[in-house]
């Protein structure tokens, strides 16, 4: 199970980097996509909106499933990634990198303090 060091998680098993211009990328962990199964379709229902923390910003469907997305943080949605609408099984080959979902903006930066380690969650993963 790949969960990298340098990504803050939640619960629900989405991942967050914060990256130097100060955005925030989410996506859904390695483990999630592997719950899921083949992903077909990517629908992201709050693009440009302000989202609280735990809200739902939209859906990610499988071929056996389609599962809620889950807003780490509160934040504005600002872009999802455009790749994902022609290619989501990009989720499934590389959740980390070129999987992400969606890029936040707009956001308390303490409230990224609140996510789980990557020890936390393996620790919640069993592992």
């Amino acid at each position: 199970m790949n969960i990298p060091n340098n990504l803050k998680y939640t619960k629900d098993h989405e991942w967050l980097l914060l990256k130097s211009d100060g955005e925030v990328l989410c996506g859904i962990t390695d483990f999630a996509q592997k719950e899921l199964g083949d992903i077909v379709y990517i629908d992201i229902e709050t693009l440009g909106e302000m989202t609280e923390k735990e809200e739902v910003f939209g859906t990610v469907e499988a071929v056996k499933t389609v599962s809620d997305l889950f807003m780490p943080i509160s934040g504005k949605v600002e872009s999802l990634n455009e790749e994902l609408e022609s290619n989501p099984q990009l989720i499934n080959q590389d959740p980390y990198e070129k999987g992400w979902i969606i890029k936040i903006t707009d956001f308390d930066k303490s409230s990224l303090e609140e996510l789980l380690s990557p020890e936390e969650y393996r620790e919640q993963l069993g592992l």
